[in-house]
């Protein structure tokens, strides 16, 4: 229901407020009144194209103000949080301003709203006879409305679009597949090819990592060998090794510690630390135990790395991303197998079709009657 309406500067008006009251109310006047403005200007507010010519002469802007208690229209308010365009509760304001270059902004709460916001708000609270375009029972699906809210047939109604709107979308994938059939085969058999392939390579995750330390270990085994054994040389085997040092330190200081306790913990220290070189030759000992030069293995080991350097650029990826890619392509190859299924897509496109025109034919009965 309209409860104000405020116009400024519109047309030849000065200053109008206009309050409303419940019930119905009439305005009357001669020819020339303002009457026609005042309905002009309600239009405005409610989203009809605007005029610079309706500025008031020798003003800027014109400004119009319709303010609308929305208590019964829940639909309406359930738009209006949609949009987050809420006001007041059970309160609407609509607000046009005008300006004389032809700009026009529109607001609806006081946020600034779009003119197709005015119109789809005023669409639900004005009637303007005369204009045809806030004629609501003009409109074929008002009229749908009206009839199948007076025949209880709403539910029903609601199912046929549904069912339609299900038919269309299968019908519209149907005649995409059917369209795209020659390129989506073309993708099919890319797809199979590189899955083929990358089956082929059965890279392992986490294969490409240990496989360049191996290569690494394997490439450099005679530096690494020379070097662990030059190590175990300076810890333990060499006159003057770091293990024989110690323990002549440890022969002279232990006697000492009995006279003066404080270098009982340096002992101590000195203990740990021939221990710990002890551990390191060990270790070092078994690891050159171990390694040894092996052409045959650092040539297999090559080849597996640059079938994986290969494939890599192939598909522009790098190396430890293949097991993924190989996953994701089997996906994508599996959905397009599946997508590309058109004679169950028909089926199914049938089979909706079936279901809405069953819903249909009742539904156009039922408005019959």
């Amino acid at each position: 229901m309209l409860v104000h309406l405020s116009v400024r500067d519109f047309a030849i008006v000065d200053a109008l407020d206009l309050e409303f009251s419940s019930g119905f109310t009439a305005l009357t006047g001669e020819t020339g009144a303002g009457k026609s403005i005042m309905i002009d200007a309600l239009a405005l507010a409610l989203g009809e194209r605007a005029d610079a010519n309706q500025v008031r002469q020798g003003c800027e802007r014109a400004e119009v103000t319709a303010e609308f208690a929305i208590d019964a229209l829940p639909a309406l308010q359930a738009w209006l949080r949609e949009q987050a365009l809420e006001g007041d509760p059970g309160r609407l304001l609509l607000r046009r301003v005008l300006e004389r270059s032809g700009r026009s902004r529109g607001f609806i709460n006081g946020r600034i709203a779009t003119q197709a916001q005015l119109r789809d708000a005023g669409d639900t609270l004005v009637d303007i006879h005369g204009q045809h375009e806030h004629q609501s029972l003009l409109k074929p699906e008002a009229q749908r409305e009206l009839l199948d809210g007076h025949a209880g047939l709403g539910r029903l109604a609601g199912e046929v679009a549904d069912a339609h709107r299900e038919w269309q979308q299968l019908s519209r994938v149907r005649i995409e597949q059917e369209t795209h059939a020659i390129a989506r085969n073309a993708e099919r058999e890319r797809l199979s090819a590189q899955v083929e392939e990358l089956s082929q390579l059965a890279l392992r995750e986490g294969e490409w990592d240990s496989i360049a330390d191996e290569h690494g270990r394997l490439a450099n085994a005679a530096s690494l060998i020379e070097g662990v054994h030059a190590t175990i040389d300076a810890l333990s085997e060499s006159e003057g090794a770091a293990l024989a040092t110690v323990c002549k330190a440890l022969l002279r200081l232990r006697p000492l510690a009995q006279w003066d306790r404080g270098l009982g913990d340096v002992a101590a220290q000195l203990d740990s630390i021939e221990a710990q070189l002890r551990d390191c030759a060990h270790e070092l000992k078994r690891y050159a135990e171990r390694l040894d030069l092996d052409p045959a293995r650092l040539h297999a080991v090559e080849q597996r790395l640059e079938s994986l350097h290969a494939a890599a650029r192939r598909f522009r990826a790098r190396p430890e991303a293949l097991p993924g890619l190989l996953d994701e392509q089997r996906r994508r190859l599996q959905d397009l197998e599946s997508a590309s299924n058109i004679e169950t897509l028909i089926q199914r496109e049938q089979a909706h079709r079936q279901n809405y025109q069953e819903r249909a034919r009742r539904l156009s009965a039922e408005r019959k009657k």
